[in-house]
Order: C-alpha cells, then structure tokens, then sequence
C-alpha cells in the first residue's frame, strides 16, 4: 500500500484515526529507516526511565499512605487508582520530552519523508540523517521551547490540583494529552517553516481532533511495550493531521 492512499480528501479522519494510521505507516517501505532511529532513542531514553520510576513506585505510595492516621487506611484503595494515574500522566510527559528532545532531529526527518509519500511533493527540510544530525541545536532550541510552554501550564495546573484535589489526576492528564498532540503535529510544521505560535495557534482551531489525537497517543505511552511504538507512530499521525486539516488553514483565522 502506498502512503498516499491513506489519505482521506474530505478530512473527517477522527483523532484516534489520525493515530492508528501512523501505526499502520510504521512498517510502510521508504520510512521504516526513519522510523527505526526515534524508535531506538525511545527504546532506550524511555524504557529505562520508566523501569526506574516503576521500581520506586510502590516504595514511595507505601510512604505516603503511612502518613495518613489508621482509620482512614481504607483511602488507600481510592487514592491508589488516582495516584496511579497521575504518575503515569506527569511522568509519561516528562519522560516523552527527554526522549523527544534527543530524537527531535529524526522526529523531523521521519515527518519530511512521510509527508513527501503522503503528497508526492519535496519537502525542503533535513533530507539526510547527516542533516538531520547537524540540525540537533536547532531542533533542541525548539524543544526548549514547547518545555518552557508545558512548564507554565504544568504550574497552573498544579495549583488548580490543589484547590481541587479530585480533578487532579484529569487535569495532568488533559495537559499532557494537549501538550503531546502539539509534540508530534509539530515536527511537519517546523519543517515548514511555521513559528511555534503558529503551530498552537492552527491546533487550536481543530480542537477536537486534535483532543482526540493527544488522548489516545497519551494512553499509548502508558502501555508498556506499546509505549516503545508511540512516537514514531504519533509523527506520522501527526503528520498525516498536518496534511489533511492544518497546511491550508489561515495562521490567524
């Protein structure tokens, strides 16, 4: 199958599709390469970070829940569920943003070649993994970027997260799902060019797509084993999004 045959011209794909084509790209000839370098950075940056938090995990849960006085020993059973959650959506982005800050060059690469199948047309970008390599400083300034972003967001929401402790676990999660959507439509927008206010701003105007997009990539990274296969599963996804619903819309409409 070639890869411009995934592409739908009246744009209805939902979020979650956008996500489960990237998955069926991955094996497509002309991009397994590129898929094979963000998907070594991840297997290594990713897995074993998550093997470490894992490991101190129940050791750190057991200590918060001494804390509490024995009759209320019986919160350990509701705090659990909640405290796994929110683990897994802090750390799962954090965890993403470092593999993600390494492997920044390939994601861009992988997103170039994927959008020149999609379209059948040169994306003046990286070309190489020589080019691809050279072009780490500004890939990393780029990352900086969004982390800078998700850091201020992180802030408000952990402020909201104690006002209203309940919809803790729900907040991180709807901010990493944003900010994780935005990692991966990014890199096809960066090869083009586009500011990353542009960027949020052209998102912004799909947003349930892209709710949709984030949600389903942020509960793949918290599958072990399939947490290997999300990133460069979510570039193409994200790419294909950048093709089908975000090249042609107005920067500021």
């Amino acid at each position: 199958m070639s890869l411009s045959s995934y592409m739908q011209t009246n744009s209805r794909r939902s979020g979650p599709g956008y996500l489960k084509a990237g998955f069926s790209m991955l094996s497509e000839p002309g991009i397994r390469l590129f898929v094979a370098l963000p998907l070594l950075v991840n297997i290594i940056i990713f897995g074993s970070l998550m093997a470490l938090s894992f490991d101190r995990f129940g050791h750190y849960l057991n200590q918060l829940m001494d804390w509490l006085p024995a009759w209320l020993d019986f919160l350990r059973w509701v705090f659990w569920p909640l405290f796994v959650v929110l683990l897994l959506a802090a750390v799962t982005y954090l965890f993403s943003s470092v593999a993600n800050i390494i492997a920044a060059p390939f994601n861009g690469l992988l997103a170039e070649k994927v959008e020149e199948k999609l379209t059948g047309k040169e994306v003046s970008g990286r070309e190489t993994i020589a080019s691809a390599i050279k072009s780490f400083p500004r890939s990393i300034l780029r990352e900086i970027r969004k982390l800078s972003y998700y850091l201020a967001f992180a802030l408000l929401t952990l402020i909201a997260s104690m006002l209203i402790s309940p919809a803790a676990p729900f907040l991180w999660f709807a901010l990493g799902a944003w900010m994780l959507a935005l990692e991966y439509c990014d890199y096809a927008m960066d090869n083009h060019g586009l500011s990353f206010g542009d960027s949020k701003r052209r998102l912004s105007k799909q947003r349930t797509t892209v709710a949709g997009f984030g949600t389903f990539v942020m509960l793949g990274t918290m599958i072990p084993l399939l947490n290997l296969l999300i990133m460069p599963a979510a570039v193409c996804g994200g790419t294909l999004l950048w093709v089908e619903r975000l090249q042609n819309q107005p920067p500021n409409s």
